[in-house]
């Protein structure tokens, strides 16, 4: 029996696919919940905090009946909102920068769910699909390119010393341990509770073989699962998109108004989708446009899932998507759920033209860079497997 294929099989699934796009993925959804935030600073009490409608009673009733979690609902003083607000906006720039991602990313998932489930009839399309995503972020291995901990470890590795002899990763999983155990205590009935402490004990199982296993078979075999977590959670956000736009689409193609042309033409005469009349005016007042505009919308909606099998077509509807989100942002006011999409549709990106924007922007940032890690200094579409960043 030829047994190559699966071989190559298992070389491929158990080396990180795509870093690249989990590193632009990492940095576009980080900085959009920084923006966000930022952008709700003068209105975070009123959507999320002590002075809601929703009242913190209210809030709990809804946090059970949904079944949801928040650690907002420990307390619903100002006090303990402003630091949970405050060190969701620490972690969101610490998980752009690609500081200490693994723990990072976790906090940043804590402080996005906790912020959302406080107050989900405020949400919109955006602020689910936020939800959802950085829950995926969690389980990839978005810092092995363009981030602090690659270059972390890139500089270690230069310097002849062990990248995962790293005292402040130490520091931040006790930090980390000792305050799960005082807000939860030990999970018997599982729950966050207990995802979060399992992704606490794998945090500590992995700095234990990095630190005293390093030539062991047991490194290799934990390396090559990490590896499976991540290429299977890189799917996920993949299928998630794809459920988006083909769900999107089928409905629209369902409404009588989409059917005739004219769906866009009443978005635009809208009060609370016009953050720019004359422009909202000048587009609906083109009845070619507006047609054009309509179907457009939904035959990219409904054939971006089909396109992924052709390269070419994929890139040309990519452009179509982005050029699409960033006119919904414009003309219906609706920033953040464009943007957002746009991250996501980044991770179909080609390598190619990640590596060369990459080296461009290297380029023209001072210090040094580093060199890329070797067999991703190239234009193949399917980016090698890049020296693992150790990160906390």
């Amino acid at each position: 029996m030829n047994t190559a294929p699966f071989q190559r099989l298992a070389r491929f699934a158990c080396a990180t696919q795509a870093p690249y796009q989990a590193a632009v993925f990492r940095i576009g959804l980080a900085a959009v919940i920084t923006v966000f935030l930022l952008r709700e600073w003068p209105h975070r009490r009123v959507l999320f905090g002590d002075r809601s409608p929703l009242s913190y009673d209210m809030a709990l009733t809804l946090v059970e009946e949904e079944g949801t979690f928040t650690v907002l609902s420990w307390w619903g003083g100002q006090l303990w909102f402003e630091i949970v607000y405050t060190l969701t906006i620490v972690a969101a720039l610490a998980v752009m920068l690609g500081w200490r991602t693994r723990t990072m990313a976790v906090l940043l998932m804590v402080g996005v769910m906790s912020l959302e489930n406080r107050n989900t009839l405020v949400g919109d399309g955006g602020d689910n699909i936020i939800r959802i995503m950085v829950i995926y972020l969690v389980f990839t291995r978005c810092a092995q390119a363009w981030s602090l901990d690659a270059r972390r470890a890139r500089a270690a590795r230069a310097g002849g010393t062990d990248p995962s002899a790293d005292r402040t990763g130490v520091v931040l999983w006790s930090v980390a341990g000792a305050l799960l155990f005082w807000a939860f205590g030990i999970p018997l009935q599982g729950g966050w509770p207990m995802v979060l402490w399992l992704l606490w004990a794998v945090h500590g199982v992995w700095y234990v073989v990095n630190r005293r296993l390093r030539g062991h078979e047991a490194r290799s075999v934990l390396d090559g699962c990490a590896a499976m977590m991540h290429n299977a959670a890189m799917l996920v956000i993949a299928v998630q998109v794809c459920l988006i736009y083909s769900t999107a689409g089928w409905y629209k193609i369902q409404g009588l108004r989409w059917q005739e042309g004219s769906a866009l033409h009443y978005a635009l005469h809208l009060d609370h989708f016009t953050p720019w009349p004359w422009l909202s005016a000048a587009v609906a007042g083109n009845a070619v446009l507006v047609l054009a505009l309509t179907y457009l919308t939904v035959a990219a909606q409904v054939a971006f899932p089909f396109a992924l099998a052709n390269r070419k077509v994929k890139n040309v509807l990519l452009v179509v998507m982005v050029a699409e989100h960033l006119g919904i942002a414009v003309l219906l006011g609706i920033p953040f759920l464009s943007l957002v999409m746009v991250v996501c549709d980044a991770v179909f990106l080609p390598t190619a033209l990640l590596l060369r924007v990459g080296r461009w922007c290297g380029r023209r940032t001072p210090g040094p860079s580093g060199p890329v890690p070797r067999g991703l200094a190239t234009s193949a579409p399917q980016p090698a497997t890049p020296e693992p960043a150790r990160s906390a």
